[in-house]
């Protein structure tokens, strides 16, 4: 496997982008171009050559980008079909051979339709796009929460080491969220202290982990008994669950 390099920027109010290199091949990809000053001072930071972008969805926080810098570098867009500066659509299933990786495109429907995940099993990274956020979810815009939550179990089959990037720095208002619904759990507890540290140095809290996020995600966690006897939902199925917490958010 080649060596990987990663680079997370922050870009707009509260948006991540990432570069990702191979050290051996001179290949390098973005994921999403929320900002293309943004990404264009990342990569000059860097002196990585952009050859590659990877679009997770057609929101345009995370395309609106991509034309300046497609202009800019001459590099190939990969993602949804659909969205007008996609070179190369890719659909759940397919596999795209780029920077040493077989990255697998995981299709996760319910914040936006034609959401994509893509997973680099050999590095175990997982970009989420806005399908997983620390310690919470997307919105379900597009979708219905029983396809949200379908696509967060298979996000959640992924090997529990998995690093994961996400689109957006949203984890202290998640986790004052999770407290709600899940204040006797030891690890979300231990993990908000923690959070509220960094966010006060102005200091990211992305990636996070997979392991972590089973432990204090109540998104990941319909089917533990605390929070099922908190929400009064004993009998319900798992999607349900999902469902009734995905709505008490969208109040909150």
């Amino acid at each position: 496997m080649s060596k990987l390099a990663f680079h997370q920027y922050p870009c707009l109010s509260d948006n991540y982008g990432v570069l990702v290199h191979d050290v051996a091949a001179g290949e390098t990809f973005a994921v999403d171009v929320p900002d293309a000053d943004a990404t264009l001072a990342a990569l000059a930071a860097t002196g990585w050559k952009l050859t590659h972008i990877l679009v997770t969805h057609h929101h345009d926080d995370h395309i609106q980008g991509i034309p300046a810098v497609k202009a800019a570098t001459a590099c190939v867009v990969i993602g949804p079909a659909g969205i007008a500066a996609v070179d190369r659509a890719v659909a759940g299933g397919d596999v795209v051979d780029l920077a040493g990786e077989g990255i697998r495109v995981i299709a996760t429907p319910g914040h936006t339709l034609d959401m994509l995940n893509y997973f680099l099993p050999g590095a175990r990274v997982l970009f989420a796009g806005d399908t997983l956020f620390a310690m919470g979810c997307g919105r379900v815009f597009e979708g219905t929460p029983a396809q949200m939550w379908a696509s967060l179990e298979k996000l959640m089959a992924l090997p529990a080491d998995t690093m994961i990037y996400c689109g957006h720095e949203y984890t202290l208002a998640n986790g004052r969220f999770a407290l709600t619904v899940d204040g006797g759990n030891a690890a979300l507890v231990a993990r908000m202290k923690e959070v509220e540290a960094l966010r006060g140095q102005g200091r990211p809290t992305l990636p996070t982990v997979l392991d972590l996020e089973l432990a204090t995600n109540p998104f990941l966690r319909a089917a533990d008994p605390a929070i099922r006897a908190g929400l009064g939902m004993d009998r319900a199925s798992d999607a349900e669950v999902f469902a009734e917490l995905r709505e008490r958010k969208n109040r909150g």
